[in-house]
C-alpha cells in the first residue's frame, strides 16, 4: 500500500484538531477552565457541597482567591445566622433609651449654638427661626442587673436588658431616608451595592440548600411612611442567586413559585432539565457566570415548592408561643407574626432574616405616633429575645435592632404643652445587639446631656456592618468581589471593628 493512504487518516485527524483550535478561542478556552467553576456550582445544585459555603458534613468551601475570598470563614465565628429588625423611618433614642434628664429643665429653650455647631439640618427645619429643645413625654426607668434606661413605651423590652448591648453613640453621613436605609444595607449611599445578607451568603453560602440564605419580610400593619424598594435587599453586582427572597403574607408567601394549574412536580421537573441543557449550552458558548446564577434560581424555586409551604406554617405553633408574641402573631404578614416566623426561618438555618418594620418618621405627632409604633412592636420583639434564649438559639443567633438615623432634641414645628416632633438627626441615635458574640446587659457609648452630639467611643455604620460580619468569622477588609476593574467590600474603604461590645 502507498504511504500516503497510511497518511491519510492522520492528515485527516490533523486537520480536524485544527478546526477544533481555530473555534476554541481564548474566550472559550478561559470558560473551559478558569471559569469552569460554574460546572462545579452547577453540580452543587445537584447535591453537592455549596462552592462558598461550609457544608454541614464538613467539608471546606471551595473558594476564589481572585474574589478576594480566601479561606472561609477567616476565624472562629461565634455567629452562625442573624436576625435584623430594621425600623425604617429613624425611632427616637431620646423618647426609647437615651435618657436626658437635664433636658426636664431645659425644655422649651433655644439649642444653643454652641452645642449645634453650624451642623447640617434637613429641608424640613432649616428655615425655623427657633430650635427649642424638648424633654421626652415619657418616663424612664431603670431595669435589670444593668441597670439601663428604658422609657415606658417599651415595658417587654425592659424585660430583657440583661440580654442587650446597647450602642448609643452611632453616627451616620446621610441626613435623609432613602440615602440613610441604603447605606446600613449596603454600605453606600447610592443604590447598586450589594446588601449585608447577599454579602453574607455569597461569602459563607446556605446551611439548607432547600431555603435561599437571605430572607425578607415587611410588615404589613406598618403605617407606610416612606418607601421600601428591593435594591435594599438586592445582590449588586454579585451573582443574582445571593439576592434576598421576599416572604410575603397569604397564600402565596414568595410570588410566582406555584405550578400553574393542571401543572405537576414531575412536568417541572422534565422543564427544569431541558432549560438546565439549553443552559449549560449558553455557559460553554458565551462563559457567562451569571447563567450558573440563573440555573441556580431555577433549582432553588423548584424545591422551595415544597420547603416554603412547610417552613411558612405556623398552624402548629402552641397556644403559648402566641401568647409570648402578642395576638397579632396570629395574622401573617403582621411584625409581631413575621418575628415569630423569623424565629422559624432561623430554626431552619437561614442564614440572613431582614425584618423592615415602617412608620418611625414622626415629624409631628410624635408622643401619638411612637406610642402606636412600639405597641405594635415591643411585645414581639422582647419575645423573639426570649424565644430564642429558651431554645438555645440566642448563643449563636444575632439580633440587631434599629432604624436609620436619630431624631433632634429641638421640637421640629411648634412645640406645645403635650405635642412635639422630631426631625432627622445622623450625629447621635441607639441600636442594640444581642445574642452570638456580643455583651449582654451592656451600653456602649455616650452622647451629651443635649442628646445632640457622642462624647465618648462613636461607631460609624461601617463599623457597625465590620462589626457583624467579624462575629460571623469574616474579615470585612478581605471579602471582596472585583467588579469594573476594583474591588468591592461591604465596608468600603472605612470600618473598624467594635471591640469593646464582644464578648
Amino acid at each position: 500500500m502507498c504511504q500516503h493512504h497510511h497518511d491519510a487518516p492522520l492528515r485527516s485527524a490533523n486537520a480536524d484538531l485544527q478546526e477544533i483550535e481555530k473555534k476554541m478561542d481564548r474566550r472559550r478556552f478561559l470558560t473551559k477552565t478558569s471559569l469552569g467553576i460554574g460546572s462545579l456550582a452547577l453540580g452543587s445544585l445537584m447535591g453537592m457541597e455549596k462552592i462558598f459555603g461550609q457544608s454541614k458534613s464538613g467539608i471546606p468551601p471551595i473558594t476564589d482567591s481572585s474574589m478576594g475570598l480566601g479561606d472561609l470563614p477567616h476565624f472562629v465565628p461565634k455567629a452562625k445566622r442573624v436576625i435584623y429588625l430594621f425600623q425604617a423611618g429613624g425611632p427616637s433614642q431620646l423618647d426609647l433609651y437615651d435618657y436626658k434628664p437635664k433636658l426636664r429643665d431645659l425644655h422649651g429653650q433655644e439649642l444653643p449654638d454652641s452645642v449645634r455647631d453650624g451642623q447640617r439640618l434637613t429641608g424640613m427645619s432649616a428655615d425655623q427661626s427657633s430650635f427649642p429643645m424638648t424633654s421626652s413625654a415619657f418616663n424612664f426607668k431603670q431595669y435589670g442587673e444593668s441597670r439601663a434606661w428604658v422609657s415606658e413605651l417599651m415595658p417587654h423590652t425592659a424585660e430583657i436588658v440583661d440580654e442587650l448591648c446597647f450602642i448609643k453613640s452611632m453616627q451616620t453621613s446621610q441626613i435623609n431616608h432613602d440615602p440613610a436605609i441604603t447605606f446600613f444595607q449596603t454600605g453606600h449611599q447610592l443604590p447598586g451595592r450589594p446588601s449585608m445578607g447577599s454579602w453574607l451568603s455569597y461569602g459563607l453560602g446556605s446551611d439548607n440548600e432547600n431555603l435561599p440564605a437571605f430572607i425578607v419580610m415587611i410588615s404589613k400593619d406598618a403605617v407606610r411612611d416612606q418607601p421600601l424598594y428591593a435594591k435594599l435587599w438586592g445582590n449588586g453586582f454579585l451573582p443574582s442567586q445571593h439576592q434576598g427572597i421576599q416572604f410575603r403574607s397569604g397564600k402565596d408567601p414568595v410570588l410566582y413559585l406555584g405550578n400553574p394549574e393542571n401543572y405537576d412536580g414531575n412536568d417541572r421537573r422534565e422543564m427544569l432539565d431541558y432549560l438546565k441543557s439549553l443552559n449549560e449550552v449558553q455557559l460553554n458558548t458565551y462563559g457567562d457566570p451569571e447563567i450558573n446564577a440563573r440555573i441556580a434560581q431555577y433549582e432553588m424555586a423548584f424545591r422551595m415548592q415544597t420547603s416554603v409551604p412547610e417552613v411558612t406554617d405556623l398552624s402548629k405553633e402552641p397556644d403559648w408561643v402566641y401568647e409570648l408574641y402578642g395576638e397579632g402573631s396570629r395574622d401573617p404578614g403582621t411584625y409581631a407574626a413575621n418575628c415569630l416566623m423569623a424565629r422559624k426561618l432561623i430554626e431552619n438555618d437561614v442564614k440572613f432574616v431582614q425584618l423592615y418594620h415602617q412608620g418611625w418618621d414622626h415629624h409631628g405627632s410624635l408622643p401619638n405616633g411612637i406610642r402606636n409604633q412600639c405597641q405594635k412592636t415591643d411585645q414581639a420583639t422582647a419575645a423573639l429575645i426570649k424565644d430564642l434564649k429558651q431554645r438555645g438559639l440566642l448563643e449563636d443567633t444575632l439580633v440587631v435592632w434599629g432604624g436609620e438615623f436619630g431624631r433632634t432634641v429641638y421640637s421640629q414645628g411648634t412645640l406645645s404643652p403635650d405635642n412635639y416632633g422630631r426631625d432627622h438627626h445622623p450625629r447621635c441615635f441607639t441600636k442594640w445587639m444581642a445574642g452570638a458574640g456580643v455583651k449582654p446587659g451592656f451600653s456602649y457609648g455616650e452622647t451629651d446631656d443635649f442628646g445632640y452630639n457622642v462624647v465618648k467611643d462613636p461607631v460609624s455604620v461601617h463599623d457597625l456592618q465590620a462589626t457583624l460580619l467579624h462575629l460571623f468569622g469574616i474579615d470585612h477588609e478581605r471579602l471582596t468581589f472585583k467588579h469594573l476593574g476594583r474591588r468591592y467590600r461591604l465596608t468600603d474603604v472605612e470600618g473598624e471593628v467594635v471591640k469593646g461590645i464582644l464578648s
